[in-house]
């Protein structure tokens, strides 16, 4: 899928110190007054913003490798996160923001909405048409200058014509509906001797969705966030 990004220097310069920590761009827009976008540190108003995330299992080698993994703190890839992206952000002359902190907390979900053509899947988690639900944002930079995007593309949702939706039947506690997520039943099960499978290789349901399968995260990244998960409801 082509990037919008890819026509300015400028952007495929930066698109290469993030892919250099495994990172990628994940599409941006010219802020609107009612985009909910913060000033910039050094009180301008921003004028562009670009998203920041990982598809697939790209980014899990450069944080593994990083020593990050050591880091003893519940939240260490969100720490490498900040650390990796304030550092090209100061480089780069931009804000950065970042999902994880707050408050206040910022609507990355609306940002991602504006930036690509991600749509809601039943799992209540955003399903890209060709990373499928292999993929997260990890921050924001906000710019001073207006900078030269092509528009999205305007893709429909793979799930309005997905046979059967298996995500939604794939869990051994059907903790996915149409109407929400249990997550304490999930957690539940994750966490008892029957729940090795989605502890050890990921979500069932997740791994069921047949979209972009080619990008699912390697196994020891599946089980770094299922750890994850289960430390915040533990």
């Amino acid at each position: 899928m082509p990037t919008p990004l890819a026509l300015s220097p400028f952007l495929s310069t930066l698109s290469d110190a993030l892919a250099s920590h495994g990172m990628a761009l994940r599409g941006g827009f010219v802020v609107a007054p009612d985009d909910a976008v913060p000033t910039m540190n050094d009180g301008r108003a921003a004028r562009t913003l670009l998203l920041v995330g990982n598809v697939g299992g790209g980014m899990w080698p450069a944080f593994a490798g990083s020593g990050a993994l050591s880091d003893p703190h519940p939240d260490r890839m969100d720490r490498w996160t900040r650390r990796v992206i304030d550092e090209i952000a100061a480089e780069f002359h931009a804000t950065p923001l970042y999902p994880f902190s707050g408050p206040p907390y910022y609507p990355f979900q609306r940002w991602a909405a504006r930036a690509e053509p991600v749509h809601v899947s039943p799992l209540r988690i955003f399903i890209h048409p060709k990373f499928g639900l292999w993929h997260a944002y990890r921050a924001a930079l906000t710019f001073a200058d207006v900078l030269d995007l092509a528009a999205p593309e305007e893709i429909d949702s793979p799930c309005r014509t997905c046979d059967g939706r298996p995500c939604l039947t794939a869990c051994p506690v059907g903790a996915f509906q149409e109407g929400g997520f249990d997550d304490m039943a999930c957690a539940r099960h994750v966490d008892g001797p029957s729940g090795t499978e989605c502890r050890d290789r990921g979500c069932l349901a997740r791994r069921a969705c047949p979209v972009g399968r080619d990008y699912s995260y390697p196994a020891p990244q599946m089980a770094f966030h299922m750890e994850a998960f289960l430390a915040r409801r533990r």
